[in-house]
């Protein structure tokens, strides 16, 4: 058992320590930002890159980005591709080929970037009948997933299809450890008018090489919110979700069955033993901006213990459950949590606009050797602040991430300016390795071939999945500061 220390002395080692890093760095600027409990960081820099010649990624040297699937090519079933490319995960295919299964974040309403054409004249091609949505036979759902068959030897695409139709604004998901993508519906949108049916669930999507829709079933116990991803923890079967709202919540689903998720299971929100309804956002608020003093953000590295709380009525009919977790169970509120990823060990979660400066966290959730079971008091789970960097030449914004087979997280930005893939050391170090050179549009989907030696990414209104490759092993055994420029 760790020793217990209280809140106070928490906030009293995480100064020290910053302040201990700001002399050995020597960052200037670390003793103003420790005096306003601002987290210090050593700002890594960036890969001088190479201009892209295409105009999709600027890259450091010896690395290329090739563009596949884009919006509104011809697919391998008859149908276009469709647009807003975001969440993905890529899996182990037959004959050594990567199979990729990709969301598209589309309204019903986004006919001209939809599978089926501008006025949905294709939609005949598709099996109307494994839709989830057929919007009254005037505006299906738009949203849903393709998948596409890729072989990383050759790099070449041999085939893309719809894979999931009927269902809207598919923003990210997760892969399963039983080789399926969930995927995830970033809506709450009613049965009303032209809808049929209720949106904001999850579905399971079977990782195939074979052309066809999957049957579209709502994993309704995982809760209807305003999904944005999910992990999975391939050592329980448990399953970790984010909600994509100023005020959300992290969840746990434990299934009854491992690895059966539409059987149904438990669903519980994260909660901090010792503060209560916490407030992990860091935003000041209220009688703090004029009494600066009384504001006691979490620092970065204090370890808190962590309780699951039920939530009850998932279906959430009035979309409450956030607020069900805060009002009635003191869970913890979390800034629009976005992406999620499992290491092996740990959880990383994105918080998009968390921090003080609202430029984004990175939260790591470490699991009890015990999740999920009545002993789980004994030696609870954990969650630290990873990183806060509060400066956007560093980070601005962070929505998808991964974790890179050599350790490091890969982040996807999404912020008001150029977007950036962000590395991320163990450490807790910051470097950019690559540039959005088209235009301002997020990144989305970042994720590893089987293999190791491809990063497919997303440009989502570009409507175009990338395939970049290059010499992987000098970033694993780079030392810090070499082959950079200043920022």
């Amino acid at each position: 058992m760790k020793s217990k220390l209280s809140r106070r002395q928490f906030l009293r080692t995480g100064a020290l320590a910053s302040a201990s890093v700001a002399v050995s760095l020597g960052f200037l600027g670390c003793n103003r930002a420790l005096l306003n409990n601002i987290p210090c960081f050593k700002p890594e820099l960036p890969y001088q890159f190479m201009p892209s010649a295409n105009r999709l990624l600027d890259l450091p040297e010896g690395f290329t980005a090739i563009g596949i699937s884009r919006t509104g090519e011809m697919m391998d079933d008859g149908l276009w591709v469709p647009g807003k490319h975001d969440g993905m995960a890529a899996f182990p295919g037959p004959n050594g080929k990567t199979l990729l299964v990709r969301n598209h974040e589309l309204n019903a309403t986004d006919k001209t970037l939809g599978a089926f054409g501008w006025n949905n004249e294709k939609i005949e091609r598709a099996e109307i009948g494994k839709f989830y949505e057929a919007g009254s036979g005037e505006t299906p759902g738009l949203g849903g997933t393709t998948t596409l068959v890729y072989d990383t030897r050759t790099g070449t695409l041999d085939k893309h299809f719809l894979s999931l139709a009927g269902t809207i604004r598919n923003c990210a998901g997760g892969p399963t450890p039983w080789q399926t993508w969930v995927t995830c519906e970033e809506t709450v949108q009613k049965a009303e008018k032209t809808y049929e049916r209720d949106h904001g669930y999850n579905f399971e999507v079977p990782v195939s090489a074979t052309v066809g829709l999957a049957p579209p079933v709502p994993l309704k116990a995982m809760g209807r919110f305003n999904h944005e991803a999910i992990a999975v923890d391939s050592r329980t079967g448990i399953v970790y979700q984010t909600e994509d709202r100023n005020d959300g919540l992290i969840y746990r689903f434990i299934p009854e069955q491992q690895g059966e998720l539409a059987k149904g299971g438990r669903l519980q929100a994260l909660q901090i033993r010792d503060v209560k309804g916490a407030d992990t956002r860091n935003w000041k608020s209220g009688t703090q901006k004029f009494f600066p003093w009384t504001y006691k953000p979490l620092p970065v590295g204090e370890v808190l213990d962590v309780a699951w709380v039920d939530i009850e009525n998932v279906e959430s009919p009035k979309d409450d459950l956030r607020k069900q977790g805060v009002d009635g169970k003191a869970a913890a509120k979390f800034a629009r949590g976005e992406g999620i990823w499992f290491s092996g060990t740990d959880f990383y979660i994105a918080c998009t606009n968390g921090g003080i400066k609202r430029k984004g966290q990175i939260w790591r959730y470490t699991p009890s050797p015990y999740e999920g079971t009545t002993d789980e008091d004994k030696q609870p789970g954990t969650l630290a602040l990873f990183i806060e960097p509060n400066n956007s030449n560093l980070l601005e914004n962070a929505d998808n991430l991964t974790v890179t087979p050599w350790g490091d997280l890969i982040l996807c930005e999404d912020g008001p300016r150029e977007q950036f893939l962000v590395g991320v050391t163990p450490d807790g170090h910051l470097y950019r390795f690559a540039r959005n050179a088209g235009n301002t549009s997020e990144l989305a989907g970042a994720t590893f071939s089987p293999d190791g030696t491809t990063l497919f990414i997303n440009i989502q209104n570009q409507g175009i999945t990338l395939a970049i490759t290059g010499p992987w092993h000098e970033i694993r055994r780079r030392p810090l500061g070499l082959t950079r420029t200043t920022l």
